[in-house]
C-alpha cells in the first residue's frame, strides 16, 4: 500500500513585508553600531575638523592695497633715515684736513738785510718718502736759517735743496725727519668750480683750513721782485701771510697746488678775496717728482 508523504508546514512568521522592514531596520542601525564599537573614529573626525578650522584661522589674510599715503609715508621715513646718516658723517673738509695733517709742515725763518733782522712764517708739505718738503720760494729764499716743525712735534733745521724761481717753488731738505714720514698724495688737475681747501698757518695761527672753489685757471700775475708767475690756479678760499707754501687740497685731501700769494690791489698783504696757487703738475718737479 502506497504511503502518502505530507509536506511540512511552513511556519508563519508574520505579515507580508515584515522581512523587508527588518532588512531596512537592520541597514539603518549598522553605522551607529560601528561608531559605538569604535569611539576613536569619532575622536579622529573631530580632530580633523578642528585642525582644518585652525589652519583657516591662522592663514594670513590678503594684504590691503597699497595707497599713495602709504608710499609717501615710506619715502618720508627713508629720507629721514638718509638725512640722519649724512648728518652723522664727517664733512668733506674735515676728511681732507685729516688726510693732509700728518704731511703739513710749519716753516719759520730768520735772516738779516740792510733794514735789519727779520723773521717769517710759512707752510710746506711733505711730498715723498725721503721727507722732501715743497713750499713757496719767497718764504725761504732770503733766510739765513730755516726751521721746520712737524705735526708730531719734531723740529729740524732745513736747507733749500732745489728751487724754481719762475714758478716760486722750492724743495727743502730737513736734517731730521719725524718718527713717521707721511707723504701727501698728489692729485691731478682741477676745473673751475671745483671745491678746494687751503691749509697753512695764516697770521701765525697754525693748522688752519679755509674753504672755497677754483674761480679761474691759467692766471698770470706779477709778484714782488718784478717776476711774473704764469698758469696759476685762482681761488676764493681765504689765504693770508703764513698760508704761502701750504698745500691746496681737493675734496679727497690730495694736493692739487702750492699756495703762492694773494691779490693785493691796495698794496695790502691781507686777503681781499682772491688767492693763487701753483698747480702741482708744475710744482712737483722741483722735489724731483715727475710732472703730473
Amino acid at each position: 500500500m502506497a504511503r502518502l508523504t505530507v509536506p511540512p508546514e511552513v511556519p508563519v512568521v508574520g505579515e507580508p513585508g515584515d522581512s523587508e522592514e527588518r532588512v531596512e531596520n537592520g541597514h539603518r542601525g549598522r553605522w551607529p553600531d560601528r561608531l559605538r564599537q569604535r569611539p576613536w573614529l569619532v575622536v579622529l573626525a573631530i580632530a580633523l575638523v578642528a585642525g582644518l578650522v585652525a589652519l583657516l584661522a591662522l592663514r594670513d589674510p590678503d594684504p590691503p592695497p597699497l595707497t599713495q599715503r602709504d608710499v609717501d609715508a615710506r619715502v618720508s621715513v627713508g629720507l629721514e633715515a638718509q638725512a640722519e646718516e649724512e648728518a652723522r658723517a664727517p664733512a668733506e673738509a674735515t676728511l681732507a684736513f685729516a688726510t693732509i695733517q700728518p704731511s703739513l709742515v710749519l716753516i719759520t725763518t730768520r735772516g738779516a738785510n740792510s733794514e735789519g733782522e727779520f723773521g717769517g712764517t710759512g707752510a710746506g708739505v711733505i711730498v715723498n718718502a725721503t721727507g722732501a718738503i715743497l713750499t713757496a720760494l719767497h718764504v725761504v729764499e732770503d733766510a739765513d736759517s730755516i726751521t721746520v716743525a712737524y705735526t708730531d712735534g719734531t723740529r729740524s733745521p732745513a736747507t733749500i735743496a732745489s728751487a724754481d724761481p719762475d714758478n716760486d717753488i722750492a724743495a727743502l731738505e730737513p736734517e731730521t725727519l719725524p718718527e713717521t714720514v707721511v707723504p701727501a698724495v698728489l692729485g691731478g688737475g682741477v676745473q673751475i668750480g671745483t671745491p678746494v681747501y687751503a691749509v697753512g698757518h695764516p697770521l701765525g695761527l697754525p693748522g688752519s683750513l679755509s674753504a672755497g672753489v677754483v674761480s679761474a685757471l691759467d692766471r698770470d700775475v706779477r709778484v714782488d721782485g718784478g717776476r711774473r708767475l704764469r698758469n696759476l690756479i685762482q681761488i676764493d678760499a681765504a689765504v693770508n701771510p703764513g698760508n704761502s707754501g701750504g698745500p691746496l687740497l681737493n675734496a679727497n685731501g690730495q694736493v692739487v697746488g702750492i699756495v703762492t700769494g694773494l691779490a693785493n690791489p691796495n698794496d695790502e698783504s691781507l686777503f681781499v678775496g682772491i688767492g693763487f696757487a701753483v698747480p702741482i703738475a708744475t710744482a712737483g718737479g722741483t722735489a724731483g717728482g715727475p710732472p703730473r
